[in-house]
């Protein structure tokens, strides 16, 4: 993927970086992906000693030490931070300014760590800021724009974010909020002028992920060239960020290498980066390598007891496909019962309603289905983007409602999203509905978007598993 005259110095800017723009996506691609003493520390990442091999052409490799002092431990980084701040605020129990900053931290390790209990102290923290400070306070509103969208109120996050329009990562809210609620114009707009005022690593990857949803590859992957030849040694978290949804553009174009190995790269820049693991672990489901899959979700639930994180739902769903991979009916249901209580555990805080009924039409029992319709048709009064949407048509299929399920889908791909699970689950709609011209052409989309979307490719992503409804 090497370009004659790739240039490290294209979008260079000397605009600050901040750990919280940078890592905002990863929870959102992560499957919904959310959010007092401080919890313990689960993930490890500095204590990962082995390097893996990436084999990387230069556009995409880290170019920087691994021992530099700014690419050490982000959890731990942010919890001297977080301590600084508490100090402060000792001292001054009313100041709204540390506060702020406290709950910008706690952002910051609720990112780091993937554990919802940080984005709840970031909200209380916010609270209490603009309590004492209710004017000139951009800190405090601007994390609760973050904890709305963690939540899943894109509405609220995106007026939290009008408060602060000076604010730096106000654009970057507006960009990942419009992409949820379907307005890819307006997410558009957004990233176009978040590039044309701070071109940085963050602003970059969020323009790719909006072209992206547009469909348009070249320029994605342009764009992602570019944002990694802004990259600085201080900003790990973004670095690793970045690959990772390069590794899943690749990975959804058949080319499951090259994801592998940018995966693999952000594992070396963030050791047990739980965002990597996760989309290492559903790559290897597809290939059939399923130890290796088993392995790096147990790295993402080595947690202690008691402490719950925005990806335990998506290791669990994924650990049970993988035994009904293997023909372990038993271990599977086990499985899946483990990852129904967490969702629905998390289900008012943080509004995992797609992921619920996305897992209840996977089991696919006559209730399973009537929840999982009226699920989505929840949703889709506060999200509207193409994966909601294809949801909310795979729901009215199973039903059998396939009008509805095809105009639901033909609103899924308005934008122009490619995506093979998109074109083969509206060619089985088109199927059913009698239109075998329309049907074929969806298929061969999906084929030519991933050359390797088959039979395992789809039962690993959740396709193909109970008929014609799927």
């Amino acid at each position: 993927m090497k370009q004659a005259g790739f240039d490290k110095s294209v979008g260079k800017a000397n605009a600050p970086r901040r750990f919280g723009l940078q890592l905002l996506i990863a929870l959102l691609v992560g499957g919904g992906l959310w959010v007092a003493i401080a919890p313990q520390l689960r993930l490890g990442l500095g204590n990962f000693t082995g390097q893996l091999p990436t084999g990387l052409d230069a556009p995409y490799r880290y170019p920087f030490s691994q021992s530099l002092p700014s690419n050490g431990n982000p959890a731990a980084i942010v919890q001297r931070e977080i301590a600084f701040y508490q100090e402060r605020i000792s001292r001054d129990p009313t100041g709204g300014l540390n506060r702020a900053a406290l709950a910008g931290s706690y952002l910051k390790m609720a990112r780091a760590t993937g554990e919802s209990s940080w984005y709840l102290l970031a909200e209380q923290a916010a609270q209490r800021s603009l309590a004492h400070l209710p004017f000139e306070n951009d800190g405090a509103v601007v994390a609760l724009a973050r904890v709305a969208e963690a939540r899943h109120d894109f509405s609220a996050a995106l007026r939290w974010a009008a408060r602060a329009p000076n604010h730096e990562d106000a654009l970057g809210i507006q960009v990942t909020a419009n992409l949820a609620l379907g307005r890819v114009d307006q997410a558009a707009q957004a990233a176009n002028a978040l590039v044309e005022g701070t071109p940085t690593l963050a602003a970059l990857t969020l323009q790719a992920l909006v072209q992206n949803a547009q469909g348009q590859d070249a320029a994605v992957l342009q764009t992602f060239q570019q944002a990694l030849a802004t990259e600085e040694p201080g900003e790990p978290g973004g670095s690793a960020w970045a690959r990772t949804l390069l590794g899943r553009f690749y990975a959804q174009r058949g080319n499951p290498e090259l994801a592998a190995k940018l995966y693999r790269q952000a594992l070396n820049i963030l050791p047990r980066y739980p965002l990597a693991l996760v989309h290492l672990a559903e790559l290897e489901t597809r290939l059939g390598q399923y130890r290796a899959a088993e392995q790096h979700y147990a790295q993402v639930l080595s947690y202690p007891k008691g402490s719950s994180t925005v990806f335990d739902h998506v290791v669990l769903r994924g650990q049970s496909r993988l035994k009904a991979l293997q023909g372990d009916a038993a271990a599977a249901r086990e499985w899946q019962d483990k990852a129904e209580k967490r969702l629905r555990q998390d289900l008012t805080a943080f509004g995992h309603r797609r992921e619920l009924a996305r897992l209840l039409l996977e089991r696919g029992q006559s209730a399973d289905l009537v929840e999982a319709l009226s699920l989505m048709r929840a949703e889709v009064q506060v999200r509207q983007d193409a994966p909601t949407l294809d949801t909310l048509a795979w729901s009215l299929s199973r039903l059998g409602r396939w009008r509805e399920a095809q105009a639901a889908m033909r609103q899924a791909l308005r934008w122009g999203a490619r995506d093979a699970g998109l074109f083969y689950r509206a060619g089985r709609i088109e199927q059913a509905l009698g239109n075998p011209a329309q049907a074929q052409a969806f298929f061969q989309a999906a084929q030519a978007t991933d050359p390797r979307f088959d039979l395992q490719a789809r039962q690993a992503l959740g396709l193909d598993w109970s008929g014609v409804g799927d």
